[in-house]
C-alpha cells in the first residue's frame, strides 16, 4: 500500500495549504490528521517534485533591471550596473559604498588568471577599493596605472591604488613613476622610452581591462584640482569651451570629443583616450547627479562599455535619452 506521505495529491494539498494558504504545519496536521514529521516529509517532497518552487530575488535587481537595460541598449553597453544612492547622495560625489561593492562584485566575477588590469586615479577607485565586498578569491592578475601621478595626495594617485587593487585581489602590480603631466609632448615622448617606464607603456596594448572614475569641472570636486594637475583657471576655460568631464586626466566635451583639448591631453603621462578605445572592458564607475554630464560624455565618446553607476546618475541619463527621442 502507498504510503500517505506519497501520495501526490496529499503533496500537493499540504503545499497549497502551507505556502499559498499561509496554513501552519499544525494546522495541516490536524486536518489531514497526520504527524508533524509527515508534513515535513510531504513539503520536502513538493520542493523535490517541482510542485513547490521557490525563487529569490535580489530586490535590486528587480528595481533597476529595465533603467539598466536601457543604458545597454542605448550605449551597446557590455553590461551597465544599477545601485540604490549612497544615504549621503546630495547631488554631488556619492559616498561609493554601495557603488564600490558593486565594482568589487563585478570584477571578481569577470577577471581571470593571467589578465593585464589597468587601473586608473581619482577619489572615486579609492572609495571603490575600501567597500566591503566579503572575502575575495584570488585572482592572479597584474595590476597596471593607467597614469603616471607623484607627489601629496598619494592615496588617490594611480600608483597606491594599484598597489590596493593588487593586495585586494591577491594579484602583483606594477609602477609607473612618472609625473603625470609634462610641459612638453616632445619630453613624454622620449620618456615613454626610456627602460624604466617603458615596459608598463608597452603592456598598454595588452590590457585586458581598465577600471576608471569620471571627473567633472567643478572644481570644488576635482581631483586634477586637488592634485594641482590643472588650475581653476584652466578648468573654467576647458568649461568655456565645453568640457563636460575627465578620464585620466584628459578631458572631452558633450559628445565625447576631445580634439578642443588636445594640447593638454597629448602631455598626460599614461593610456590615451583613443587607446582606451581598444581595451576589451572599459569599466567606469561614478555615481552622483553632477556626474551625469560627464557620464553621458564618456559614453557617447565609446570611452565605456561597462557602467557601474547609481540610481540618480543612471535616471539622469535615461531622461537625456528619451529627450533626444522625443
Amino acid at each position: 500500500m502507498k504510503k500517505l506521505v506519497d501520495d501526490p495529491r496529499l503533496i500537493y494539498k499540504c503545499c497549497d495549504l502551507y505556502y499559498r494558504q499561509e496554513k501552519s504545519q499544525q494546522e495541516i496536521c490536524d486536518l489531514f490528521g497526520v504527524s508533524r514529521p509527515s508534513v515535513s516529509r510531504m513539503l520536502k517532497s513538493g520542493r523535490e517534485l517541482g510542485i513547490v518552487r521557490i525563487e529569490i530575488v535580489n530586490p535590486d535587481a528587480t528595481a533597476y533591471g529595465q533603467l539598466e537595460r536601457q543604458l545597454e541598449d542605448a550605449f551597446s553597453l557590455k553590461e551597465a550596473i544599477v545601485v540604490c544612492d549612497s544615504p549621503s547622495q546630495s547631488g554631488a560625489e556619492t559616498g561609493c559604498g554601495a557603488l564600490g561593492s558593486a565594482a568589487l562584485s563585478y570584477l571578481a566575477r569577470v577577471l581571470h588568471n593571467g589578465d593585464y588590469v589597468g587601473i586608473s586615479m581619482g577619489w572615486t577607485l579609492l572609495q571603490t577599493i575600501k567597500a566591503e565586498c566579503g572575502n575575495l578569491e584570488p585572482v592572479h592578475c597584474t595590476f597596471i596605472p593607467l597614469v603616471g601621478g607623484i607627489g601629496e595626495g598619494s592615496e588617490t594617485h594611480a600608483n597606491f591604488l594599484t598597489g590596493e587593487f593588487a593586495r585586494r585581489f591577491g594579484g602583483e602590480r606594477l609602477q609607473l613613476y612618472s609625473p603625470a603631466i609634462f610641459t612638453d609632448p616632445a619630453v613624454l615622448a622620449g620618456f615613454r622610452r626610456e627602460g624604466a617606464v617603458r615596459p608598463v607603456f608597452d603592456l598598454y596594448d595588452r590590457l585586458d581591462a581598465a577600471v576608471f572614475g569620471i571627473g567633472i569641472l567643478d572644481s570644488s570636486q576635482s581631483t586634477a584640482v586637488r592634485l594641482n594637475y590643472v588650475d581653476v583657471h584652466t578648468l573654467e576655460a576647458f568649461s568655456a569651451a565645453g568640457a563636460v568631464g575627465d578620464i585620466s586626466l584628459q578631458y572631452f566635451n558633450r559628445d565625447g570629443q576631445t580634439a578642443p583639448y588636445e594640447s593638454y591631453n597629448e602631455r598626460v603621462a599614461g593610456l590615451q583616450l583613443q587607446e582606451l578605445k581598444q581595451v576589451p572592458r572599459r569599466i567606469a564607475i561614478a555615481g552622483g547627479r553632477s556626474k551625469i554630464k560627464a557620464v553621458l560624455g564618456a559614453l557617447r565618446g565609446g570611452f565605456i562599455n561597462v557602467l557601474i553607476t547609481d540610481e540618480s546618475c543612471a535616471r539622469g541619463i535615461a531622461a537625456c535619452i528619451n529627450e533626444e527621442e522625443e
